[in-house]
């Protein structure tokens, strides 16, 4: 790997949405390349700052902001909606937010606050993308009692899983053996859902490259999406995280709209040059 050039001291904001914890910062008028190990040490819980995702926000020739996206183990990902909602109150106004997996839209309301435009879900096999062609509704495979996931792509792949009981399965064990099965070419987040009504999901999230998570704000979206083409709820609906809720709609002109909160942690500065030895 090539070696990074010096990347100094640097101011960042510790931010989370509903317990999904980023670390970020803004590379808009000073550039920021980071390397997987960096990424790796800054997010390391024991020896780094600790997060869940790392986030740079850069220039972007289309958008307001772009956004990069950095999972705990220093691989990028396309899209991170409790990030995004992050981004947009930095922003401090109505903006557009580019990111790998495409643009989302995205209205502050205050700092505390935010909706994002998440797009329109994708149900293809060969857009989550999967290994082989299937039906993406219910897919007919299962994992030690996990079985038929919908499989969902909003900026990333998610396998939605439906049960009658969220704590009947250990995804601690059973979280990684999905996300890296042959059947996922790029990986998979793995969605555990309860619909409790025609309103309301409670869902937990492996996610992957960084586990089992507070709040998933892509998750919210997928899970969402397949349990509404599922006929199991109406197009608007509350899903209950651990770290708290999100409103997720499915409007009639094929966008997945979320909203809910953030807050700021602290702030502090890092000396980025001691994470990249």
């Amino acid at each position: 790997m090539a070696k990074l050039p010096p990347l100094g001291r640097r101011p960042f904001l510790k931010m989370h949405g509903l317990g999904n914890d980023f670390v970020i910062f803004d590379a808009r008028t000073q550039s920021l390349r980071l390397n997987y190990d960096v990424v790796r040490r800054v997010s390391n819980r024991l020896t780094g700052i600790g997060c869940d995702q790392l986030i740079v926000m850069e220039p972007s020739n289309r958008a307001d902001v772009f956004m990069r996206i950095y999972n705990q183990d220093g691989g990028e990902v396309g899209a991170c909606g409790n990030a995004s909602r992050c981004v947009a109150t930095l922003v401090g106004h109505a903006c557009t937010i580019e990111t790998r997996g495409g643009l989302l839209s995205a209205t502050p309301d205050g700092a505390s606050s935010a909706t994002v435009d998440m797009g329109a879900p994708r149900f293809g096999w060969d857009e989550i993308p999967l290994a082989y062609p299937m039906d993406t509704l219910a897919m007919p495979v299962a994992w030690e009692g996990l079985a038929n996931p919908a499989g969902v792509n909003v900026g990333n792949p998610h396998a939605v899983f439906f049960v009658s009981d969220l704590a009947a399965n250990d995804l601690h064990t059973l979280g990684p053996k999905i996300e890296h099965d042959p059947l996922f070419p790029e990986r998979v987040n793995v969605d555990v859902a309860l619909v409790q009504d025609r309103q309301t999901i409670l869902l937990r999230v492996w996610e992957r490259g960084a586990g089992l998570t507070l709040a998933c704000g892509t998750g919210a979206c997928a899970t969402a999406a397949a349990a509404i083409r599922r006929g199991l709820t109406d197009r608007r609906v509350t899903v209950h995280l651990p770290g708290g809720p999100l409103t997720i709609e499915w409007t009639t002109d094929n966008r997945l709209l979320m909203t809910g909160g953030v807050a700021t942690a602290f702030t502090g500065e890092v000396d980025l040059d001691a994470y990249a030895g």
